[in-house]
Order: structure tokens, then C-alpha cells, then sequence
């Protein structure tokens, strides 16, 4: 907002006594000249490679206005013309990178904003993305998810440049590269080179590391397709020589292997630098401890629990690193993923009320949770609780943090319990004490379910999708 209004915004922190935020405005707000229109042109002069041609964006840094954009949305004549979207709200940054798809025989688009961004993805769909985070609106983060979660759109190889360093999380998304900026001329090439060898590469390729015979065979005839070519292996030794012999694009590694660690292989193969870019979702049966979780998802990309919904998300997860899309799978395959995000809908308008007394957990959970379109309810303690049942008996679920002042979550769920209008209401405990016995003791309460903190989302939503369905 700060930058919008052509002002500055400034932080002071000193550890233990607070912090000062200072907002710099203008007195008055001087209309910004209309720059001439620039001449599009395949060749353009640039600084040598060691030359910054990016860097993070000042509160000065040029936003576009709609008539500032110069780009090839209305000279789009075949069909089989390259396109790259462009998502970048530093105008002089974004005609750099517009200039090279140019020369390299792309024609391009520029969105300033993420809302403009997924407008023109859903409108031309193309070939690739490259997309910043700090944008005005929708923040990259927003833009890449619902990039992901449209059927239409997932398949598109998305490559993030910004000045903020996150490429774990972005990764994790499905994204085919990330740096961060200042970025040099070399830094752009190699990310353009990057996009031009997913958009050659049509035929995929998939290692599935199984020990277990008939589940190997079972995960090929599920993840096969006319466009992936897939190698299993029984061991880890022999994925390993699989990854050193040939070029794969994604890895899924089962964690129980008779010859070594699953963990190890997975560390092995990160830690080898022609491999460590390569996308791993770890497939198990296994029940992870704290420690393990924590262990994998510093080197995998997703981490998927076998259950009687694990070959949906197997596949979804696939077709996600893979770039696969959607419409050429087999009816049978995008069935069953359709059947995976239409469960998104189970949360769409519920109401969920949240009894913790720590704001910094309320204001978490309130944030995923109205993020998938639930509304959300606050009780700081179990009297307010009780309050806000009586006062909203229309309330589909409640997350119920334990330790708390005045009445503790035990307490509360059997007064909630006790009520008869009540009886059947969905409530999951939450709680920081993970000892022995505590699972069964929220159970005995009334609880339906149990989470320990800190609460991993990922559960969290799925025990939402199980009691609110």
C-alpha cells in the first residue's frame, strides 16, 4: 500500500522493549507521466553477465498501469506459438524478461498483479510461467496455489523469480526452479533454458522405489499413461544406480527398504548435486515419529501416508511434479483425481469454532481455516465456548485446545457433551502435552479425534474432511 501511494514504510525493533512501524506519505499525490509506448523488438542491447539486472524492488519501483502494458496478447495468430505468462509488477524488470522470450522465440504476456496473472493463465494457457511473489494483490504464493488446484491450469511449468528466498516451499508446490533476486543476465538464461527443456521434454520419466512386489506392480498400472515412462526398483542400491545411469523427473520412494534406509537414500540423493533438484515424494506405510517428519521434509517434496485415499493423492501429487496434464490421462485417472479436489468442497460455508486462549494459535488456524472457505468462531476459555454454542448452534465443528484458564478443554467438552442437542456435534482436541494416555483421555471427554501441537495443517484438514463430510 505503502508503494501504491508513492510513500515508504520503515521498521525499528529493539528485542524486549517493542517495535515502531513509520509510514512516509506524500502530502499530495502527483499523477505519474504516461511513459511512450516501447517499440517491441526482437533484439535488444543488454549490460554484460556479471551486470545486476534485478534487484528487490524499492517503494520507488515502477507499478503498471493497464496502459503500460505492451505485450503479444492481440497478436496471437497459430496455435502452435510458444507463449510465456509473465507475472511481475516491476515494469522495467518484467520488459527485460519479455525482451528475452522474445529472442528466444517466445511470444509473451505481462500481468502487474496476481488477480491479472491468473486471468490471463485460465484465458491463453500458456506454455509456461514465470511469477514473482511480491505482487500488489494476490501475493505469488496465492497466484501459484490456485495456479495448482485448476484443473486447467496445474500442468503449466511455473518458475519463480523474487526477492524473497524461499525455494523449499515453492518447490514443494510444484515449481521447476527458483532464484532469487538480484538476478544477472547468466541467472535469466539458465532459467529460460530450464523452461525450453520441460516444454522438449514431452515423456516423462518416473522411478518408483517399492521392496514390495505386488505394491510396486500395483503403483505402475496406477501411474501409468501413454505419456510417462516408468522404471521400478526393488532396492535402494538399485534406485541409486537407476538415477546415476539415466535422467529422471521425478522419484517416489517407499521408506521401508530391505538394504538400506529409505532416509538415507533419500539424503544420499539429495546430497548429490546433479540430483538434488530432483522432485522425491516419499510413499509410505510407515507411522512417522516427530523427528522422522521433521527429517523428510527437509529433503521431500510431499510425504504421503498409505491409507484408503493414499493412490488418489499418489497420483495427484505425481501428475502435479510431472507436469502431466490432466486431459490426457485416462478417463479412469482423472476421475479419480477430480474425485481428490472435489473434497475441497466439504468445507465450503462451515462454521468451526476455536477455543484456544493462545491469539497467536487462533489467528493460525483462523487463517488456514477461512482460507478454504469456512467461517470461523473464537472462544478464549471454556465458558465462552459454552457461550458461543448457545448463542450459534448452527456451529458444524469445534477445535478444542486443553490447557486452558478457568475451564480446561477436558471440562468443557463434557459440559458440551452433556447437552442433548449437542451429542453428535464433531469436536477434535488440540493440545501442546503430548503424553501417554492423553489420546484416550480427550476420547473419554467427548473429543472425536486428537491433534498435538504444533498442529501439522496438513492432518488437521484431513480430520476436517473426515468429520465434516
Amino acid at each position: 500500500m505503502a508503494k501504491l501511494l508513492n510513500g515508504d514504510i520503515q521498521l525499528k525493533s529493539v528485542e524486549g522493549q517493542g517495535s515502531v512501524f513509520t509510514l512516509y506519505l506524500p502530502e499530495r499525490l502527483e499523477p505519474i507521466p504516461a511513459a511512450a509506448p516501447a517499440a517491441v523488438a526482437p533484439q535488444t542491447v543488454r549490460p554484460p553477465a556479471q551486470t545486476l539486472v534485478s534487484k528487490p524492488p524499492a517503494a520507488s519501483t515502477p507499478l503498471f498501469k493497464s496502459n503500460e502494458i505492451h505485450d503479444d496478447r492481440h497478436d496471437l495468430e497459430q496455435a502452435e506459438e510458444r507463449l510465456l505468462l509473465i507475472i511481475e509488477d516491476d515494469a522495467k524488470f518484467a520488459k527485460i524478461l519479455f525482451d528475452m522470450a522474445r529472442e528466444r522465440g517466445f511470444k509473451g504476456l505481462i500481468a502487474g498483479d496476481g488477480s491479472a496473472g491468473l486471468q490471463l493463465a485460465d484465458q491463453y494457457h500458456p506454455n509456461a510461467i514465470i511469477l514473482d511473489i511480491g505482487l500488489p494483490d494476490l501475493d505469488g504464493w496465492k497466484v501459484m496455489e490456485k495456479l495448482k488446484t485448476n484443473p486447467e491450469t496445474r500442468h503449466i511449468p511455473v518458475h519463480f523469480i523474487s526477492g524473497q528466498d524461499a525455494s523449499l516451499e515453492a518447490m514443494k508446490m510444484g515449481a521447476i526452479g527458483y532464484i532469487t533476486k538480484p538476478v544477472t543476465v547468466h541467472n535469466l538464461q539458465e532459467v529460460f533454458q530450464k523452461i525450453e527443456e520441460i516444454l522438449k521434454h514431452t515423456e516423462k520419466s518416473l522411478l518408483i522405489v517399492e521392496d514390495n512386489e505386488t505394491m510396486r506392480t500395483s503403483l505402475c498400472e496406477l501411474l501409468s499413461g501413454n505419456d510417462i515412462r516408468i522404471t521400478a526398483a526393488a532396492s535402494g542400491e538399485e534406485a541409486y544406480r537407476f538415477l546415476q545411469e539415466g535422467s529422471f523427473d521425478c522419484v517416489v520412494l517407499d521408506l521401508g527398504l530391505t538394504d538400506i534406509s529409505g532416509f538415507d537414500l533419500l539424503e544420499k540423493i539429495k546430497r548429490d548435486a546433479n540430483l538434488m533438484a530432483l522432485p522425491i515424494i516419499v510413499y509410505t506405510g510407515k507411522e512417522l515419529t516427530k523427528d522422522e517428519e521433521l527429517r523428510l521434509q527437509k529433503h521431500a517434496e510431499s510425504i504421503i501416508i498409505k491409507g484408503v485415499k493414499s493412490p488418489e493423492r499418489l497420483l495427484d501429487e505425481v501428475t502435479l511434479f510431472l507436469h502431466r496434464l490432466e486431459a490426457d490421462l485416462p478417463h479412469h485417472l482423472q476421475k479419480k483425481i477430480r474425485m481428490l479436489h472435489d473434497k475441497e468442497d466439504v468445507f465450503d460455508k462451515k462454521i468451526i469454532l476455536v477455543v484456544d486462549d493462545d491469539m497467536r494459535n487462533v489467528f493460525a488456524l483462523s487463517s488456514v481455516l477461512e482460507g478454504k472457505g469456512m467461517e470461523v468462531l473464537i472462544a478464549e476459555n471454556g465458558k465462552e465456548a459454552l457461550d458461543q454454542l448457545d448463542a450459534h448452534p448452527e456451529i458444524n465443528l469445534v477445535l478444542m485446545d486443553i490447557m486452558m484458564p478457568e475451564m480446561n478443554g477436558y471440562e468443557t467438552m463434557e459440559r458440551i457433551r452433556s447437552q442433548a442437542k449437542f451429542e453428535k456435534l464433531p469436536m477434535i482436541a488440540l493440545t501442546a502435552k503430548a503424553m501417554k494416555g492423553d489420546r484416550q483421555k480427550a476420547l473419554d471427554a467427548g473429543a472425536n479425534d486428537y491433534l498435538s501441537k504444533p498442529i501439522d495443517i496438513d492432518k488437521l484438514l484431513s480430520l476436517l474432511r473426515v468429520w465434516l463430510y
